[in-house]
């Protein structure tokens, strides 16, 4: 597998991509400013956050002044615990909320790689809506858009810029994962994408898009979840399991992106917003993750 790479996308942003994107190989970011940088994200094992922090300190000295989580997931928040006690971590409240709920748990589904020493650090400053951080005369918005990919959704803007870091709402080549968030509030997550008009977008997973390569990843995550929304309903009307509308729906035009097992996953969340549960109702992992390996055909691999 090619290893990281620590790109400079304009002046001062750096966007940390992690070949081949699969399940807990995430991208990252850094920002550099006059009076410090601001992490975006962290990894998932001991070892790529030690990789990570260290191919950010050779292009911005010093420790971060803050690090932001785009959400809970433990690829992108099992390093907190590796940043300096005294920087603070930013998340939607939710993050901190569900960072504490889910423990290490990612580590023992997608079993694989040696994760190395890992402790649960949730973020320590939250907000609900929106924050402005200013690295000096660079402002840098922090947006939330969930329940999507999760409840607690963040957007990180560089509106002088124009650029983006998307977290997991953007998924480039793999199918978005929407068990812990939304299947309804996706599309509006992506509508407010849209809306931003950004130059350059880095996915939580998958190489950088820019300029049209923007509005065509996100025609085509939009219309996988139409596609997922479509098939919900005509199944769920008919009575059949969220794996039963899986395994007759399974040859589909989005069978080849990554992570094809998402497909059932998303069913069933999809199914819990039929059933009428508020968005971003929490579906227990068990009652998932069976379907999701038995769609697959075996364990799943993370090669982490």
């Amino acid at each position: 597998m090619p290893p990281p790479e620590l790109v400079e996308i304009v002046p001062g942003v750096f966007a940390y991509i992690q070949p081949n994107g699969s399940w807990m190989i995430n991208n990252t970011g850094a920002v550099a400013g006059d009076s410090g940088h601001l992490m975006v994200d962290t990894t998932s094992t001991e070892a790529r956050n030690r990789a990570l922090l260290a191919a950010v300190a050779d292009v911005c000295p010093g420790r971060p002044r803050a690090l932001v989580n785009t959400h809970h997931h433990g690829d992108h928040t099992f390093g907190n615990w590796l940043v300096p006690p005294q920087t603070p971590i930013i998340g939607h409240v939710t993050c901190r909320e569900d960072v504490l709920a889910a423990g290490l748990i990612a580590a023992h589904v997608l079993t694989g790689p040696d994760y190395g020493h890992l402790e649960v650090r949730p973020p320590d400053v939250t907000f609900t809506d929106a924050m402005t951080l200013h690295l000096g005369d660079r402002p840098v918005e922090l947006i939330h858009v969930g329940p999507a990919h999760t409840r607690s959704d963040v957007l990180v803007w560089l509106p002088q810029e124009r650029v983006l870091f998307a977290g997991d709402l953007a998924f480039a080549g793999g199918q978005p994962f929407l068990v812990e968030g939304s299947l309804a509030g996706y599309p509006r997550a992506l509508a407010r994408i849209r809306e931003l008009e950004p130059e350059i977008l880095v996915p939580g997973h998958g190489p950088v898009r820019r300029g049209a390569e923007i509005p065509a990843l996100l025609d085509d995550l939009a219309e996988y979840a139409a596609f997922v929304d479509a098939v919900a309903r005509e199944h769920h009307a008919a009575g059949h399991t969220p794996m039963e509308a899986a395994v007759a729906e399974k040859d589909n035009r989005f069978a080849a992106w990554q992570e094809s097992e998402r497909f059932v996953g998303n069913l069933h969340r999809a199914y819990n917003e039929l059933d009428g549960h508020p968005l971003g109702t929490r579906i227990p992992l068990e009652v998932v993750w069976p379907d999701m390996v038995a769609f697959h055909g075996g364990p799943l691999g993370c090669f982490a």
